[in-house]
Order: structure tokens, then sequence, then C-alpha cells
């Protein structure tokens, strides 16, 4: 596993694993949650270490109990999870507080690796007391990292204005349909590490190039289009229910892209 350093000083694997459709009917967002988490299962015992879900996912216990009940050690995962932006979780420092003391509990820990803004908060006043409390938790050790997601650049500056602990990491789409290159050029001049949803996104033709790059490697479009991502920085979290797929995946950091191909990724 490759791994990258945080502006705190931590180390996170590059590749990890997304839960978004974990534990739910039909693999769908919407589904019914029926317990079902073996995908998850799955990838840890291949070896996936940086695990993300979300309150928003509605799986967050399910998560927690899947790591818990893994045999691995606690200190061995990076689990990431966020808050929701809406009123419900951020109307003041004691809802807060209670979004983080249960996300806690849903995933069965004393702490979590990462926690993360789920999308911007509109209001400054309710995204300042959200990041007050999420600093808090840093201070009693019970978050480690903190950060955002979805964040524009502009989004960025205005949470700084404030923030005592800068994010860490900002949580956004790119892959070969949106790169999101002004964004993801910002957060590496400021310290601040993109991390990309949604990586595998391509159209037909996409793919096609992708296939054609791969071939001198003997890898997969996917597999490309994931090495382009951690090659330039940027810490990815695909999501599959495959177990060959999920294999694959880890198996994107195991080689390098020329110059040229990178060249020619970036243009897709």
């Amino acid at each position: 596993m490759e791994y990258v350093s945080l502006n705190n000083g931590i180390q996170i694997p590059s590749l990890g694993t997304g839960t978004n459709t974990y534990g739910k009917e039909n693999n769908d967002y919407n589904g019914e949650l029926n317990g079902d988490f073996e995908p998850l299962e799955s990838a840890i015992k291949m070896g996936y270490r940086l695990i993300d879900t979300a309150i928003s996912y509605r799986n967050e216990a399910g998560v927690g109990k899947t790591i818990k009940e893994s045999g691995v050690d606690r200190q061995e995962f990076d689990i990431t999870t966020k808050i929701p932006p809406s009123k419900e979780y951020t109307k003041d420092k004691e809802t807060v507080r209670e979004t983080l003391n249960q996300s806690l509990i849903n995933l069965q820990t004393d702490y979590i690796d990462l926690y993360l803004v789920h999308k911007p908060i509109e209001e400054e006043e309710r995204l300042k007391v959200t990041w007050e409390v999420l600093e808090e938790f840093v201070s009693q050790g019970k978050i480690k990292t903190i950060g955002v997601s979805n964040f524009s650049n502009e989004q960025l500056e205005q949470l700084n204005k404030f923030a005592t602990i800068k994010p860490a990491i900002n949580q956004i789409k790119s892959n070969p349909t949106e790169w999101n290159n002004q964004w993801i050029s910002y957060m590496l001049d400021h310290n601040i590490r993109p991390q990309a949803w949604g990586p595998m996104k391509t159209t037909d033709g996409q793919r096609r190039i992708l296939s054609d790059i791969g071939k001198p490697y003997d890898k997969t479009w996917g597999q490309v289009i994931l090495r382009y991502q951690t090659q330039r920085g940027i810490v990815v979290i695909p999501k599959s229910h495959n177990p060959e797929n999920q294999q694959g995946n880890l198996e994107s950091l195991n080689f390098t892209l020329s110059d040229e191909d990178m060249k020619i990724i970036s243009q897709l």
C-alpha cells in the first residue's frame, strides 16, 4: 500500500474503498438497509484499510460492526465519516456534539481518523460552529483529522477565515468526465490533500483510450485511471461489490505511468 502525508503529519493510504451502497438492497444507494456487508468484509481481507462512510449513507453502524468483527486491529484502519450540512445536524454546538458522538457509537470506536463536512454549509455562522466543534473533538483526541467535501476554492477560503485547524482533505468529484483541476491545483498549492470520489466515471471513448494506454503495462482502463490520480498525489476511494475488481483496484498501485501517458490522460 502507498501512503501520503497530510498537513498535520498523519499518513493515510493512497487508495481506499467507498461504502455508500454497502449494506443496502440491490446495492442501491437509496435501497433499504439489509445488513449485507460482504463486499466490505472482502475488501478488508484484501488489505483495504481506508474505509469511507457518511451519516447520509445510513450505514455507519454496519460499517462499524464489520470493522469491529474483522479481527484486524483498530489502529490499522483509517475510518472516514461525514456530517451532513443540514440544520438537523449542525443547528448549534450541542447538536454538532451529539452528531459526532453518535458517529463514535455507530462506528464502535473511541476515535475517528477523518471527519469531513460532507457538503458546504452556506450559512457562515453554522459552518463556524460546526468547525469549532470538530476542532474541539480533535483537541479531545476523539477525531484525528478534519476536512471537508465538495468545497470550492472560495468556500475553502471562507472556512480559513476562522479555522484554527486547517482542513487536511477536500474530497471532491474527480474523473475523466470532470477533473476539477482548478480545485485540485488550489488544494495542492495550499497543502490540502485532494481526495477523489467517483474516480472511475468515464465515457466509452475515454475507456478505449485508457485501455490502449494500459496494454503495455498489462493493466485495465480502470487501473490506469486510478493510477493517474494517485500518481498526482490524489487519494482515491473507488467502490466495488466485486472481489476481482476490488483486487484490481489495489493492484493499480504497483506500476508507474510514463510522463507521456500522464499527459494524454490529463487531456481526456
